[in-house]
């Protein structure tokens, strides 16, 4: 089944889209606060059907993203016990909501400035951060070097590799889907 492939292809077509711009932005901005899929999956296309534009796209990406997290925040700080909280339990969050306040505890800023850049649902610390009340600069500012970090390495790599790594890409896209699909199953089943 090559189910990934044809995402690929559309996603390339949609990213060369007049207003692809406005949905990698209204993207970044809403997975800060609550919407699961990174933004990173509209980057990469952008970034090869349009290589020239590429830090154009990473800048778009991390400001929207940290306009987002400020957002996040604002709602962690005033919202979490009367409108997150529900939210957080019914979407199955808490137990990492639990985890970033542990980490919050042990590593600081430093916590903010990881999600960031990782693959760690950022979500979930921008509330954490609020939440928690953490100093709002320390929070900007770990916010900004960590998402400007991630999303300028993505479009640098998309830029570099261009169009070889668009084919290469697409011909290993749907081991690379399985593969996840698999591996997140996994460890699913094994960390439930």
């Amino acid at each position: 089944m090559r189910i990934f492939q044809f995402c690929y292809d559309q996603s390339l077509k949609w990213a060369a889209h007049r207003h692809a711009p406005y949905y990698l932005g209204s993207m970044s901005f809403a997975e800060s606060v609550f919407f699961p899929i990174p933004p990173d999956v509209m980057l990469m296309p952008m970034t090869l059907a349009k290589p020239q534009k590429a830090w154009f796209y990473a800048l778009l990406t991390t400001l929207t993203s940290v306009l987002g997290g400020i957002l996040g925040f604002v709602l962690g700080w005033f919202a979490y016990d009367s409108l997150l909280q529900p939210l957080i339990i019914e979407w199955g969050y808490q137990d990492k909501l639990d985890q970033a306040v542990n980490w919050f505890e042990s590593y600081g800023i430093w916590v903010v400035f990881l999600a960031g850049f990782s693959p760690i649902p950022y979500k979930v610390f921008t509330i954490s951060a609020g939440m928690l009340q953490m100093a709002f600069l320390p929070f900007l500012l770990a916010s900004a070097i960590g998402r400007g970090m991630r999303f300028y390495l993505v479009a640098a790599l998309m830029r570099w590799g261009g169009a070889a790594m668009a084919t290469k890409l697409r011909d290993y896209v749907d081991a690379i889907g399985w593969s996840t699909v698999i591996l997140a199953s996994l460890a699913y089943l094994l960390l439930r």
